[in-house]
């Protein structure tokens, strides 16, 4: 069994996915646009825009995100009530992508030192996604 995100964009998962390998070095495993959809009479009573990305799966380190812009194509995001966390190995690892994730974005708590790790803060970047980026502490 796994439990993977999947995060719809609204129009913006394109954007998204080149963000996140620019920012992160993450990897687009596939991606399908709704145009690409092999059932041609599945798209006949969907009002989405052909160009759309229907799926795409972004590997982050051993992470797999699912993404889409869903039915939507307003631009307007909406993630609440969770966060990605982002462990990596150094703390010029965390700084490096906590800063990358936070250009355009949202700063939630400053990333630093706490009881709990060496580095670790928490982040929403410019479409809205919540991370919180650290370093595990050696048990």
């Amino acid at each position: 069994m796994a439990i993977q995100p999947y995060l719809f964009f609204n129009g913006r998962c394109e954007e998204a996915l080149a963000f996140y390998q620019d920012k992160l070095g993450a990897k687009v495993e596939m991606m399908m646009r709704f145009r690409e959809n092999p059932d041609a009479g599945a798209m006949e009573h969907m009002k989405v825009n052909a160009e759309a990305v229907m799926h795409a799966s972004l590997r982050i380190g051993d992470a797999t995100i699912m993404c889409s812009d869903g039915m939507s194509g307003d631009g307007k995001t909406n993630f609440q009530g969770f966060s990605l966390a982002l462990d990596v190995a150094t703390e010029a690892e965390a700084d490096r992508a906590f800063e990358a994730l936070a250009k355009d974005g949202q700063i939630q708590m400053p990333i630093g030192k706490t009881f709990f790790s060496p580095r670790f803060g928490c982040v929403a970047d410019k479409f809205g996604v919540s991370w919180m980026v650290m370093v595990p502490q050696p048990m």
